[in-house]
């Protein structure tokens, strides 16, 4: 027979009920106790009772806190599970199901036009590539984290040639649409970093402005400069906008805008938590400026020097 558990989180809301009436109750008292016998002490015997007894509630009570951040921790490493597994989950439950149905569709032989068997195999294809997309963020988002500087191949090189790539990266990614991205690129500026991560990172950036921007306004510039002891990048566009609400939490693992998930732009909420990752593992920051319908600018921000 199948035992039901109740969810971490909760055992561990218990544990920290059941951590504070067995201590901070019985510490409270005890603290009482010990100051009866300090106030009305006449004798050496009661004194040093009563500073043995709040000796003893001292350490009681600091064990208390230490054992509350540690259940407290627990319980928050709880709810990130919980929630990593349900976006993981809802990501993954539209490819699959659409690959069921036309499975399905296939096998009942409800399609007989070899047009629209086609079709239903060239969307097959299309969800199993969202699937391995998926995935592959994952993984590389699980790997970026675990090894940190480790995991990249860092050389001094120009900066000009890591945005000529990302433009040539982003100009394929949006050939259905394609948008002339102003530029600004100082030719003799150097970075060390991992090309294929900073290359990886600001096509990202620049795909985000492509869709998150009504193409019939659309302007996006990439640039950088030299800031002393820093190299900035900035990708900037004219689109939507982010509420200030919000601009801290896209960065967080599956974390999507409000306004991408109203207007249905595709994404997995993957990108910028893996453009993070990488940006700081360069020991950079990656922070963005926004305002509601008046657009959004990405800041990349390296250092110039090894």
């Amino acid at each position: 027979m199948a035992v039901f558990r109740a969810p971490a989180n909760i055992q561990l809301r218990k544990a920290q009920i059941a951590l504070m009436l067995a201590t901070l109750v019985p510490t409270v008292l005890m603290t009482a106790v010990g100051i009866v016998l300090l106030a009305i002490g006449s004798d050496a015997k009661s004194i040093v009772s009563g500073v043995l007894v709040l000796a003893f509630c001292t350490s009681s009570l600091t064990g208390y806190i230490l054992g509350s951040i540690f259940v407290s921790r627990g319980a928050s490493i709880a709810r990130f599970q919980n929630d990593f597994l349900s976006s993981v989950s809802h990501e993954l439950k539209t490819p699959l199901t659409s690959i069921g149905v036309f499975i399905e569709t296939l096998q009942d032989k409800r399609v007989t036009d070899p047009k629209e068997r086609d079709q239903c195999l060239s969307l097959m294809k299309r969800e199993i590539s969202r699937l391995g997309a998926l995935v592959n963020r994952l993984s590389s988002l699980s790997r970026i984290e675990a090894s940190g500087p480790k995991e990249f191949h860092k050389e001094t090189l120009p900066l000009s040639t890591v945005m000529h790539s990302a433009l040539d990266a982003f100009e394929t990614a949006t050939l259905n649409d394609r948008t002339l991205v102003e530029t600004e690129i100082p030719k003799d500026l150097m970075v060390y970093a991992d090309k294929q991560a900073l290359e990886q990172v600001l096509t990202n950036l620049l795909v985000n402005a492509w869709k998150y921007t009504p193409s019939n306004k659309r302007k996006i510039t990439l640039s950088a400069k030299d800031a002393g002891p820093q190299t900035i990048i900035e990708v900037k566009d004219n689109g939507t906008g982010i509420p200030r609400g919000e601009q801290q939490s896209i960065f967080e693992q599956f974390e999507r805008g409000k306004t991408a998930i109203d207007d249905g732009i595709p994404g997995s909420g993957l990108g910028l938590a893996i453009a993070r990752a990488i940006i700081r593992a360069h020991k950079g920051k990656l922070s963005v400026q926004s305002k509601l319908g008046g657009g959004s600018t990405f800041t990349i921000s390296l250092k110039n020097k090894r």
